[in-house]
């Protein structure tokens, strides 16, 4: 096929694309405006569509003027790279909505080689070109396309579910990927266009040359671009926002001489005044760029920050700067002759200082405490006043088409030739202008009496929302100190930028329930009357200080925030005890722990692999929490050697928050075996045995008290050399329960104050009530027994029993009734983390209880019973 397409159907081919593009991101709002990819799409669908299409499209136009020198392949190749952006582009939102990582791969490879491709065709036409005046503006649009590259580069990589993994990663590569996008494809392109496009547009006198074309512009804003990502990469948010300021005094040059323009040639026409609201808003979201990057108290912040800022630079800046400018430059390609280029010119321009005022208001008005309905209205209006234009354009085509010169009778205007049209006669402000005005004041009006019939006002009602964007990082919450005007109802927008579960609860119950990794879900606080508490409840990550503050504006003096300053149970969290009988005995069909010790095997090498799992279990009749358990139990396997043993254990976190392991059995350097790795990661853990007894094992998570509380605990025996054998041998790990709502994690606030609900042997109270443990007359019996805490010291003690051995701490205090063989003991006396054995003979047939002599805990659950046959 030849490399040419007929004018005439080249525009009609392209000229279908930027309204194709606007009509989807139109009914993306629409469909998808409560999803959490909604935002995200409607976005894209703006600048990496619409957008970026009228880019390609408009900078080959100018580089052709500019340079008087064609493209290589003219227009079909440039529609050949339009179909590969295209395709591209769908394919990066098909996949990102998709979560399709290929899809996304591969849209993203062809967007970014499309951008090489079209600076590479911009490069041999500027060198082929005869010297210009204003050829180097040319280089704004290769630059431009190296900025592409880099960000959807950087898009891509954030796609990869690793980008989640480490720390603030995504974070930075947000950042990096609005300034490159937005400040550099998007910016350096229009920068390098309206230099000379808004003074045609004005009709006003351009000089022999252009700040924008001068040798210092241009590197000046890529330096300041280049600082950007510098900043990005080098974990600095002051050196990002330096960047942003380097490119702003770049930028400034330019809009100082812009200035001067619109002040010897004020605007009279649609895209004269869009295109000079549009770098208003430009100005203004660069310049809250810098300050959001740098007042921020974490990258997370400063991301939450700028998506704020998202909507204005897409709708503010891209939406009018795009429209604006097709508005001109549509009659100006298309031709026709004076009579058509008047009649399409004139067909866009309609209405467009009532459609500029309308989005231009509607957008401040956004900005303010307005209402939520409000809220919703005004962007209602704005995106149905930008889509006037997608109508205005089809009969603007129409009448081209209608009134036409015939072939031959004339030339279509170029864009170097639009200054000798006269410009637009002005017309009246007054009523287009009041026309706004009452558009405007409608939609206030509406919001303000539809919000109330969808909600129930009470006292102090202000009617008012207030919303608050809180990110979750470092398990803290940022910011964790909030001021809210009293009777405002408080929306939170709540972003998990951890690697691990969170979630927030308020003193007046509200919940936000658990957020996963780098989700984000609304909260509803409710209407602020008086100062309140927040937290996260999970991973006893309260106790860390993951607080929030509410401080209601204008209330009376409270003690703000109580449940974060007294550390109390709350009557919630204490529910699942309320109702407990610590002295309850499981039923006959209960099944208890095995208490049973095997012998150790004869390997001297011990692998084994420790999964951590969130694991519904039951600890005392009728009662169940959500415990983080070693391999589904809790206490974890008992694991036994002897000294000189080697243990290999593969350490696997399936849980959903930050887990460790830490063996007391082993002694080496705990900066590697002992870390906490994240849910979905795994370590090996190996130590070689070297003395002897029974040793502990646990989460050394912070709050360890917590994460022993709720289950992770377990025990390695080591034998002592030349220990003999008996005829029974048990193992009994006593632990505390502190309990949360029924089938919940436990209560970290109780950990914290030391108030047990049960004490177990094995995990459950009582247990070995209703399934004591056995021995005969005669037998010697050894126990085992390891106090795993985390808080309450053990005093084992057989009723009716004496021991004859005692084995404590690597050390026997008694061995075989001492020097005189006539020597006993009564207990094992045990603080947390301590353990040893003890050995006795039952003299006669009948029932022993046992029990932690600390008698409260035994009423609270830490007994049980031996039963003696003869």
């Amino acid at each position: 096929m030849k490399p040419s397409l007929k004018r005439r159907l080249w525009h009609q081919v392209t000229g279908m694309l930027v309204p194709a593009w606007l009509t989807l991101g139109i009914v993306s709002v629409v469909l998808y405006r409560a999803s959490s990819f909604g935002p995200w799409l409607m976005v894209h669908l703006l600048l990496l569509g619409a957008l970026s299409t009228a880019i390609l499209v408009w900078s080959q136009h100018f580089a052709d003027s500019l340079l008087k020198n064609t493209a290589p392949g003219g227009r079909y190749w440039l529609g050949v790279r339009l179909t590969v952006h295209t395709v591209g582009a769908a394919l990066v939102m098909i996949g990102m909505t998709g979560v399709w990582l290929h899809v996304v791969l591969t849209g993203g490879i062809l967007v970014g080689l499309n951008a090489v491709v079209h600076a590479t065709i911009l490069v041999r036409q500027l060198r082929g070109a005869l010297p210009a005046r204003f050829a180097p503006l040319v280089r704004y649009y290769i630059a431009s396309a190296g900025c592409l590259v880099v960000g959807v580069t950087l898009g891509v990589l954030m796609a990869h579910p690793g980008s989640t993994a480490a720390g603030d990663y995504y974070e930075r590569l947000y950042i990096a990927h609005i300034g490159l996008n937005l400040l550099g494809w998007v910016g350096l392109t229009v920068i390098g266009t309206v230099a000379l496009l808004l003074p045609t547009v004005l009709h006003s006198r351009v000089l022999s040359t252009t700040q924008a074309a001068s040798r210092a512009t241009l590197p000046l804003l890529l330096a300041g671009l280049v600082v950007l990502g510098a900043g990005s990469y080098a974990d600095s948010r002051i050196i990002t926002a330096a960047g942003v300021l380097i490119y702003l005094v770049g930028f400034a040059r330019v809009g100082r001489e812009l200035a001067g323009h619109l002040r010897s040639s004020p605007a009279v026409s649609y895209a004269g005044w869009s295109v000079s609201a549009a770098l208003a808003w430009f100005a203004l979201c660069a310049v809250g760029f810098a300050v959001v990057v740098v007042t921020a108290v974490s990258w997370a912040d400063a991301a939450a920050g700028l998506k704020a800022l998202v909507p204005y630079f897409a709708v503010g800046f891209g939406g009018q700067i795009m429209i604006g400018a097709l508005s001109f430059l549509i009659p100006v390609v298309l031709g026709g002759g004076p009579r058509a280029f008047k009649a399409t010119a004139h067909e866009l321009d309609r209405a467009g200082l009532f459609r500029v005022s309308v989005v231009n208001g509607a957008l401040i008005l956004t900005l303010l405490p307005v209402l939520d309905l409000v809220t919703a209205g005004l962007w209602a209006v704005i995106l149905t006043t930008l889509a006037a234009f997608i109508v205005l354009m089809v009969r603007a085509l129409r009448l081209n088409r209608k009134t036409r010169t015939p072939p031959g009778a004339g030339l279509p205007p170029l864009v170097r030739d639009v200054a000798a049209v006269p410009p637009p006669k002005p017309h009246s402000r007054t009523g287009p202008l009041i026309a706004a005005v009452a558009v405007l004041a409608l939609t206030l009006s509406v919001g303000v009496a539809l919000e109330p019939a969808g909600t129930t006002l009470t006292s102090g009602d202000t009617g008012h929302t207030t919303t608050i964007d809180i990110t979750m990082i470092d398990t803290r919450f940022s910011p964790d100190n909030i001021d809210v005007p009293v009777g405002d109802t408080l929306v939170i927008t709540l972003t998990n930028a951890d690697t691990m579960l969170h979630d927030l609860v308020f003193d007046n119950g509200v919940d936000s329930g658990s957020v996963e990794p780098h989700a984000t879900t609304i909260v509803d606080v409710g209407i602020i009357d008086a100062d309140l508490g927040g937290w996260c409840s999970l991973g006893g990550h309260r106790l860390l200080g993951m607080l929030l503050t509410v401080n209601a504006i204008g209330a009376e003096s409270t003690a703000a925030a109580d449940s974060n300053a007294d550390a109390v149970p709350s009557d919630a969290s204490a529910s699942a005890a309320a109702d407990i009988d610590p002295t309850a005995v499981p039923g006959d069909d209960f099944v208890a722990r095995d208490a049973r010790l095997a012998p150790a095997a004869s390997a001297t090498v011990h692998a084994s692999t420790m999964t951590v799992s969130n694991t519904e279990t039951e600890v005392a009749p009728g009662v169940t929490q959500m415990l983080w358990t070693y391999n589904g139990t809790a206490p974890g396997p008992t694991l036994r050697g002897t000294v000189g043993d080697v243990f290999e254990v593969t350490f696997v976190n399936e849980g959903t928050i930050g887990h460790s392991l830490d063996f007391h059995a082993g002694s080496l350097a705990p900066d590697k075996p002992m870390q906490t790795i994240d849910p979905g990661e795994e370590l090996t853990y190996r130590f070689t045995a070297t003395r002897s007894g029974i040793w502990m094992y646990h989460c050394s998570t912070m709050p360890m008290s917590v994460h022993i509380a709720n289950g992770m605990f377990g025990a390695v025996i080591i034998d002592p050399p030349g220990l003999r054998a008996v005829e029974r041998e048990y193992v009994l790990i006593q632990s505390e329960f502190y309990l949360g709502q029924q089938g919940e994690e436990g209560d970290p606030v109780k950990v914290q104050m030391q108030l047990p609900d049960l004490l177990t042997f094995n995990g459950y109270a009582n247990q070995y009530l209703a399934a004591p443990l056995t021995a005969t007359v005669g037998e010697t019996v050894r126990i085992w027994v390891l106090d795993a805490g985390p808080n309450a010291n053990s005093s084992f003690h057989v009723v009716g029993g004496q021991f004859d051995t005692v084995f404590s701490e690597g050390e026997y205090l008694l061995q075989d009734g001492g020097s005189t063989g006539t020597g006993g003991a009564q207990t094992l006396a045990l603080a947390p983390a301590q353990g040893g054995f003890v050995e006795l003979t039952f003299t006669e047939a009948g029932n022993y209880p046992f029990v932690s002599h600390v008698m409260s805990d035994a009423e609270k659950g830490a007994r049980g019973l031996f039963v003696v046959a003869g």
